[in-house]
């Protein structure tokens, strides 16, 4: 058993400072990639704790069964990818910006039980993504929720009316998700693209809100929350 080849192999100094430049370079490149997933690409992990998991995840592994990969290579990359999240989240801590770059800001999804449709897209979320996470927090229909937030780590944070503030809402559950072919009177419906509630004369009547939809109205609901 060879021990220097072991730990140390033909590692040089010139290839300990190319290791540490590529290690930087990967390090760049991962976070960036996982930045522009979105935040739902990265749900309940932040983009730094995913990046490490990662990084330090895919180099543990091979010196472990390749023969020439030495053990002193495997820790400075680890030492280095370590060095580089420990001055990332210094800076993160030290200035606002740089963290609002990498991590980013939270989202307002809900404002006054509409859907904020800028801030959907942005977030890359879909409608149905959105209504699953209302349904599995007890959420029946938009006019429940007062303010709705995605997170920085692709989580949903809501905030509800009391009970007796309830007001008319959007319906999140399929069965009544549907558009109407026929409309009442003093009955009210709910743009099915942004959550606008109001009283319409004819199932095609376009959305004032969103301007987006001309025939997709479901009926409001406004139940208020069982507890």
């Amino acid at each position: 058993m060879d021990w220097a080849s072991i730990f140390i192999h033909d590692t040089t100094w010139s290839f300990a400072v190319e290791i540490l430049i590529r290690v930087t370079v990967m390090f760049v490149l991962i976070i960036t990639f996982l930045r522009f997933t979105g935040k739902r690409g990265v749900r309940q992990l932040s983009i730094f704790e995913l990046t490490i998991i990662l990084s330090l995840g895919s180099i543990a592994g091979d010196p472990m069964f390749t023969e020439d990969l030495p053990i002193i290579q495997a820790v400075l990359i680890m030492g280095s990818v370590i060095v580089l999240y420990r001055i990332c989240t210094w800076v993160m801590m030290e200035w606002q910006p740089f963290e609002d770059l990498l991590e980013g800001k939270s989202l307002y999804i809900v404002e006054d039980s509409m859907l904020v449709l800028d801030k959907i897209k942005k977030g890359k979320m879909s409608h149905d993504e959105f209504f699953a996470e209302m349904r599995q927090q007890g959420v029946e229909h938009l006019g429940q929720v007062r303010i709705g937030l995605l997170e920085t780590d692709g989580n949903f944070s809501i905030l509800l009316h009391s009970s007796e503030n309830t007001v008319y809402g959007m319906p999140l559950f399929p069965k009544q998700y549907r558009p109407v072919e026929q409309v009442e009177a003093g009955v009210y419906y709910a743009c099915m693209y942004c959550g606008y509630v109001d009283e319409i004369s004819e199932p095609n009547q376009c959305c004032p809100r969103c301007k987006d939809n001309c025939n997709n109205w479901a009926k409001a609901l406004n139940n208020r929350i069982v507890k």
